[in-house]
């Protein structure tokens, strides 16, 4: 079992927005595997965490250029959501590059972060987004 399966319960309907969903637990979870490892390697960890940040932002960006283009009235609070986790987000990236070690609170922040951020946040711009035509 996966440290944090994939649910239907994820899912928005909103295929482009899900995949990425899917993308960052598939990362939440690798980097699980490879923190559960006896002797995680460094370099993997790093590229798992430089791809998180990389791909959150990415998605992050797609979200806003949707909110943008369809005038959603809640745009500028999930932008906050948004901005407040890439700061940490680069924040555990900067601590990891100059040597401290990842483990389960990361992981734990991820998921937690992550669970809060679909099934909440997300999910009540679902209904917007389906009604401007998106799926």
């Amino acid at each position: 079992m996966s440290f944090m399966p994939w649910t239907d319960a994820l899912a928005m309907g909103i295929q482009s927005i899900d995949n990425q969903h899917r993308w960052l637990v598939d990362a939440t979870n690798r980097l699980h595997a490879e923190i559960s490892k006896t002797a995680p390697e460094r370099s993997v960890l790093g590229e798992i965490l430089e791809g998180l940040v990389d791909y959150t932002m990415n998605h992050f960006v797609l979200e806003e250029e949707l909110f943008e283009r369809l005038g959603y009235p809640e745009m500028p609070a999930h932008k906050v959501e948004h901005d407040a986790f890439t700061a940490s987000a680069m924040q555990l990236l900067l601590q990891f590059e100059s040597g401290e070690s990842v483990g389960p609170p990361v992981l734990d922040f991820l998921k937690e972060w992550l669970l809060h951020h679909i099934l909440k946040v997300d999910r009540a711009y679902a209904p917007f987004l389906k009604a401007a035509g998106v799926s």
